[in-house]
């Protein structure tokens, strides 16, 4: 979600980002990967119920999905229309992630109307790229990123 946020943030002040770095961004996740994939039990769940739980392979207890989440997340759509944003955007994505295809960081860069996007693809990667030798590149890419920025 964190991706998505750092979208909306930069469209809502965009005279205060200079540039973005996202990790596996997945704006519009609650239609693409979750409504998109929801088994008809589920979504019956869903609609009566007004939340359901799914696993959460990083714990034990178990992601809630609200309808509130799912009807809210509509207003702040993004892809499938230009996004203006236009300073250098940086996202990293590992090509091994299960929660987020990789393809969503292709997507989002076609979206982007910055002529300074970069997709930087992890082989290796999952989708926390939390490896030291991730955080190392995350650490290069958001130097990297500071410097062309100037700040």
């Amino acid at each position: 979600m964190g991706g998505w946020i750092m979208l909306l943030a930069a469209l809502a002040r965009p005279g205060r980002v200079a540039g973005l770095l996202g990790i596996a961004a997945a704006p519009d996740f609650t239609e693409d990967l979750i409504e998109a994939t929801l088994m008809p039990d589920q979504r019956r769940a869903l609609e009566r119920d007004g939340r359901i739980e799914v696993p959460n392979d990083y714990g034990d207890d178990p992601y809630t999905i609200s309808m509130t989440l799912i009807e809210e997340a509509r207003d702040h759509l993004l892809l499938g229309r230009p996004i203006p944003i236009h300073c250098p955007v940086r996202l990293i994505h590992g090509l091994k992630d299960s929660d987020v295809p990789w393809e969503t960081s292709r997507r989002l860069s076609g979206s982007l109307q910055s002529g300074d996007v970069e997709v930087i693809l992890v082989k290796d990667g999952e989708h926390r790229l939390s490896e030291d030798r991730d955080l190392a590149r995350l650490t290069s890419v958001l130097e990297s990123l500071i410097e062309r920025i100037g700040a």
